[in-house]
């Protein structure tokens, strides 16, 4: 296959894995086979929800996987030839992103002293009740399902750098917020979102291997949780 076949198909799969992951992101449609059997998911058993939501989560993610493997495969050869330097590299950039997220955030909350993001408050009230499945997504699933749609897939679909890094980082960054938008003052937040974004992306231009900033989104998601998981822990002390 030449470049230009190349080209045309990764666009295509790029395209695919979008419209994917927006059509199954949203609760219509993951809660789609219990409207069609007529039940009422939120009257279920916890643990039948937190089960039915790790299944989903892994077939959602099977599935991109799938529609990537080819880049994907390469991607792992590339890592296992290279992954030292990567790391040498370009794990310092974690630091960059933590420091731009800790002030944006601190600036937000100056201004916003009400406001916190809905996001991390969902995330806490989740931990409270499934503290292993919000682990496990949020530490294992989330960072590469992200990394393979958010860089990889849009990656597929521009090839400048400057606009895929901006369209990359915002897309990514809004995600966090908007779902959960309870007021404008909340917008504020897909500033410190987008910060991560934007490094997974440049750090996708300068490597071509989506697994360098799936590494560092998998480490920063593992930091932060196990965290959030700590002061739980500190506060019912």
């Amino acid at each position: 296959m030449n470049h230009e076949s190349q080209k045309m198909k990764n666009f295509g799969i790029g395209i695919i894995v979008l419209i994917f992951y927006f059509i199954t992101l949203f609760f219509p449609f993951q809660l789609l086979p219990f409207s069609l059997l007529g039940i009422d998911y939120t009257t279920l058993p916890l643990w039948i929800r937190i089960v039915y939501s790790f299944a989903f989560e892994l077939l959602q993610f099977g599935i991109i996987i799938f529609l990537l493997k080819d880049q994907l495969k390469k991607d792992l050869a590339d890592l296992k030839k290279h992954h030292n330097e990567y790391f040498k590299k370009y794990f310092i950039y974690w630091f960059i992103l933590l420091g731009i997220m800790m002030i944006s955030n601190l600036l937000i909350i100056w201004l916003t002293p009400n406001e916190m993001a809905n996001n991390e408050q969902s995330i806490h009230e989740m931990l409270k009740m499934a503290p292993l499945y919000t682990f496990i997504t949020a530490v294992f699933i989330a960072p590469l399902k992200e990394e393979f749609v958010f860089r990889r897939g849009i990656r597929n679909l521009i090839s400048n750098d400057i606009l895929f890094i901006l369209v990359s980082g915002l897309m990514f960054g809004s995600l966090h917020v908007v779902t959960s938008l309870t007021s404008w003052w909340q917008l504020l937040y897909i500033i410190p979102y987008s910060a991560p974004g934007f490094i997974f992306a440049y750090l996708l231009t300068k490597t071509d291997n989506v697994f360098v900033p799936g590494f560092i989104h998998f480490i920063h998601n593992g930091v932060l949780m196990s965290l959030q998981i700590l002061l739980l822990l500190l506060g019912e002390l």
